[in-house]
């Protein structure tokens, strides 16, 4: 498989044009150990969750409230992460189940060593994908803060307070020239490399480019953890995808800040999909970084195992 150019060449802070989809490229995910949340009947959407006490957590950790990394290279107050008309978002109790516990908490500490929130998801037992400017911050106009983060917790599960899987830092990071070094919306998605796995089989998504057609009779899924609800707490909507073009996937699902990152998924034969990486929004729609074949290629690479 040829390793992408020009705008998806990939960087990294470790010293070591778009494809159209013409076949399906699918990279399978795997729930790991433990308990899976059963899908709805529909074989579209998860179900609705149910608001059963969490179980008691392995480690707990008090973090204050702390901005969304988005403000650092976009500006306060933020417009890229909308609800769109009434807020249909659920909060998830259940968060050390699959594929809650997929998706992470993330705490962000900038070459400033100012903090900053943003949400990730497993691709393989060591690789989180997320935005790229949760990896990079462009345009801060603060010195020292510009470039490669410092260093990244990574919370998978986290709710509140509690982390039933614990914490592991990164500070090994990837995107892509098109993002760290131009600054191009369309370019923003990154990884965050761990330096070991967590002792727990936690399973992680699978991710896939898929034609417009097959984009459009789905139904998108986001989890995350966003700044305007309860410090560290996971909260889930899902909406149709209402359009795609060659380089993002548009939908009505609300999110906030702090949800930068965070996967759109759709449920395709009875497994979750990755098909977008969300970053942005806006007053009719909110948006992520499509995995078209040249994504899917950089983040077939960043996978470890």
């Amino acid at each position: 498989m040829p390793v992408p150019d020009g705008l998806h060449t990939p960087i990294t802070n470790i010293i070591t044009s778009e494809s159209p989809v013409v076949a399906p490229m699918v990279s399978p995910g795997s729930t790991g150990d433990g308990e899976v949340i059963a899908l709805g009947n529909e074989d579209q959407v998860e179900p609705i969750p149910r608001p059963e006490s969490f179980a008691e957590a392995r480690m707990e950790i008090e973090i204050p409230d702390l901005p969304d990394i988005g403000i650092a290279s976009f500006g306060a107050p933020p417009n890229f992460e909308a609800v769109i008309g009434t807020d249909e978002r659920v909060q998830i109790q259940e968060t050390e189940k699959y594929p809650w516990r997929v998706t992470a908490s993330l705490l962000i500490t900038a070459a400033d060593n100012s903090q900053w929130i943003g949400t990730g998801w497993f691709i393989s037992p060591r690789t989180l994908i997320t935005a790229g400017h949760c990896v990079y911050i462009k345009h801060s106009g603060v010195a020292g803060r510009d470039g490669w983060v410092k260093k990244i917790q990574v919370m998978p599960g986290r709710n509140g307070n509690q982390l039933p899987f614990g914490l592991v830092n990164s500070g090994e990071f990837f995107t892509v020239t098109g993002w760290g070094e131009n600054g191009l919306e369309n370019y923003d998605y990154g990884a965050i490399i761990l330096p070991n796995a967590f002792p727990q089989d936690l399973g992680f998504f699978g991710f896939a480019a898929l034609s417009d057609e097959e984009l459009l009779q789905s139904v998108g899924n986001i989890g995350g953890y966003p700044g305007d609800k309860p410090a560290g707490t996971l909260w889930y909507d899902n909406r149709k995808i209402s359009n795609v073009n060659p380089e993002k996937v548009f939908y009505e699902i609300d999110t906030a800040g702090g949800q930068s990152g965070a996967v759109n998924y759709i449920i395709r034969d009875g497994e979750r999909i990755g098909v977008a990486i969300h970053a942005y929004g806006g007053t009719t729609a909110n948006s992520g970084t499509r995995i078209s074949a040249n994504v899917y290629t950089n983040l077939d690479a960043w996978k470890r195992s």
